[in-house]
């Protein structure tokens, strides 16, 4: 193993979003772990495949856990009428999220106690946090960033920072707008927001739905910055559950099949990148 300078060295979190978001999304996350790819999973509270999701991290230690916060999916935890809609009570589809966060009608005491029942939830598991991101990356935008923050300060946990190189290759239109977006939104919530720890540098959203993810993984890995990267992934099997709430399907089964093959085995297996967890942040 080569001694390089702190400076120099290159470490890598690869971490799957969406942990206990369904029993298949699960099942693909572990088996990307089993394989020794990912070294870190967020989990979604009180979804679909909670119980089975609790049951197994339980079961892998070695996998660390983090708060995939839900702001999104279901319902809320903890009472949050800025979050959800009057009739249903489940929470708004993205766009009105988005939408609502721009105007200034979302609560923030609203969004720091459920971000504190989501952790709760995970403490009463049996689960130890590791860190904290959010699905769809919602912690981007106004008044929710800061809540969010605020909480990871508070906890001492790092918390994602999605902002990609601007040079980073990547999937089609769609996932380059989206890039785009999520960097300006984290930008400009960043003024005033708390300082709150993250990897040195963020790969991911670039990457979703891409045709070639398998090579521009590779190539993610290849190009990695001194200091520590986080890949997010979306690894997962695909089930009727996932197909009701989700349209990010048979993309990860193409991304599990990029994350189990012989080929990004033997690439992880050189000594020029040291894979960790959040834990040694």
């Amino acid at each position: 193993m080569r001694a390089d300078l702190p400076h120099t060295r290159r470490r890598l979190i690869v971490n799957a979003d969406d942990f206990g978001f369904t029993p298949a999304v699960t099942d693909g996350i572990l088996e990307a772990h089993a394989a020794g790819a990912v070294t870190s999973t967020s989990m979604m509270v009180h979804c679909a495949g909670w119980d089975d999701g609790v049951r197994r991290a339980r079961a892998t230690p070695a996998l660390g856990v983090g708060l995939h916060l839900n702001l999104l999916v279901g319902v809320p935890l903890a009472a949050a009428p800025s979050l959800t809609d009057a009739r249903s009570g489940r929470y708004v589809p993205l766009a009105t999220m988005v939408r609502r966060a721009l105007l200034g009608r979302i609560d923030a005491g609203e969004v720091t106690a459920e971000c504190e029942a989501q952790l709760a939830a995970l403490a009463d598991a049996g689960i130890p946090c590791t860190h904290i991101d959010s699905h769809r990356h919602v912690h981007a935008l106004p008044v929710i960033r800061r809540a969010v923050a605020a909480v990871a300060c508070g906890r001492g946990l790092p918390l994602r920072r999605p902002v990609e190189s601007h040079f980073r290759a990547g999937g089609g239109l769609t996932s380059q707008i989206h890039r785009g977006l999520i960097g300006v939104a984290w930008r400009v919530t960043s003024i005033g927001a708390p300082r709150t720890r993250a990897a040195d540098h963020f790969i991911g959203v670039s990457m979703q739905g891409a045709d070639r993810f398998a090579q521009q993984l590779a190539s993610a890995i290849d190009g990695l910055s001194p200091g520590t990267t986080e890949i997010m992934v979306h690894p997962g099997r695909v089930d009727d559950a996932l197909v009701a709430v989700d349209g990010y399907t048979w993309q990860r089964e193409r991304e599990l099949a990029a994350l189990v093959s012989p080929l990004l085995r033997e690439r992880l297996r050189r000594d020029d990148v040291t894979l960790i967890g959040f834990r040694a942040l």
